[in-house]
């Protein structure tokens, strides 16, 4: 390697650009597995405008101000983070890393941002939890049980130290999956219990509200007239999300719904958001229009895939390095200095898939995606 390849990192690695990862983690992985992360449910319109969505919104920069010195942290559930990303919770994370969640915890640990625990994802909590003790930890549940069931996933999840309790309410029905489906890969559309999930209403929100003390976060809503009930039941954290169009076809990208949820929730509650977020600029799109935190599903996936560990914390470390270039060539010094006027509908550049975010991507095979 030359003197100029060299990479300063604290990670270690050497991928100088996003699109990097991504193709290592192509290289690495096999096509069920590949296909795990890029697809999403029949005709894959809801992850398309996921990423359609983000590009059809264009900067208002403005210029002459001192951005010598640019704060990039935040502040969530009385911790200080890095940056306003939340690793996403993400089942089946072993397909892509050894110890699958237990890494992604490390990592976000490692570089100062929030990790969930999906509930269909190895080691499980406890392990998760003893893995990465000084992480911020939340906890996102699949109800595939009945409320006795529920209780003690809750208690155990208190007692070990989570800051926050998260409720998936949009698979009440699990999709198709066509790419799975049509390798005949249908492994993880069997699940024992599942059936509870389509029997979850307000009531099942209620009850586990009051039992529970740590934050509520409800994950799935694309509509202000479910985030105004989520605030009315008491809800501490929207969570805006589309499954990252793997359940209902055809839905707005979440970028789209996002402005209306920010005006009905009026600050009564945090705001996370998920859908299609790779880029450095799409933080700062994202946290422009009002919310408060950014869940990174596929791009965790492909860097844990590229190099484990130490590939989420590059991933990191570059998404850093892009936000505080765009932040500083909009002109603000901070997160909280960001507004919608920064923003501005426009043309999207073009066709939008779940990897247009990576121009440079170079895969040799297209069908891949």
């Amino acid at each position: 390697m030359n003197t100029r390849d060299k990479i300063p990192s604290a990670s270690g690695a050497t991928f100088l650009a996003m699109h990097e990862i991504v193709q290592k983690a192509r290289q690495k992985l096999n096509h069920d597995a590949w296909d795990y992360i890029v697809g999403g449910t029949e005709t894959e319109t809801t992850l398309n405008r996921n990423r359609a969505s983000i590009d059809a919104l264009a900067f208002r920069p403005r210029v002459l101000r001192d951005v010598s010195k640019i704060d990039l942290t935040t502040q969530f559930l009385g911790q200080t983070l890095r940056l306003p990303i939340l690793l996403a919770p993400v089942g089946s994370l072993e397909l892509f890393s050894e110890h699958a969640a237990a890494d992604a915890a490390r990592a976000a640990g490692e570089f100062g941002c929030a990790h969930m625990l999906s509930s269909i994802c190895s080691p499980g909590l406890e392990a998760v939890a003893n893995a990465a003790p000084d992480t911020q930890r939340l906890f996102q549940l699949y109800v595939h049980g009945d409320p006795a069931w529920v209780d003690e996933v809750a208690a155990r999840v208190v007692e070990h130290d989570y800051s926050a309790f998260c409720l998936t309410v949009d698979s009440a029905l699990y999709s198709r999956r066509e790419r799975d489906l049509a390798k005949r890969n249908i492994r993880r559309s069997v699940v024992p219990g599942r059936e509870h999930q389509a029997t979850l209403t307000w009531k099942d929100v209620d009850r586990l509200k009051s039992n529970l003390s740590i934050p509520l976060i409800l994950k799935g809503i694309v509509t202000a007239e479910d985030a105004e009930l989520a605030v009315e039941h008491g809800v501490d954290m929207i969570y805006v999300s589309n499954h990252g169009g793997r359940q209902l076809d055809h839905g707005l990208g979440t970028m789209e719904v996002l402005p209306e949820i920010v005006k009905v929730v009026n600050g009564r509650a945090k705001i996370i958001i998920d859908g299609g977020f790779n880029r450095g600029s799409d933080i700062v799109k994202a946290v422009a229009a009002g919310a408060d935190l950014v869940g990174l599903g596929r791009m965790q996936c492909y860097a844990l895939a590229a190099d484990g560990i130490t590939g989420v914390v590059r991933m990191l470390e570059l998404l850093e390095i892009e936000i505080r270039i765009c932040m500083g060539l909009l002109g603000v010094t901070s997160f909280e200095q960001l507004n919608p006027r920064y923003l501005q509908a426009a043309q999207a550049p073009g066709a939008a898939n779940v990897l247009s975010a990576f121009p440079l991507l170079s895969l040799d095979d297209k069908s891949f995606y």
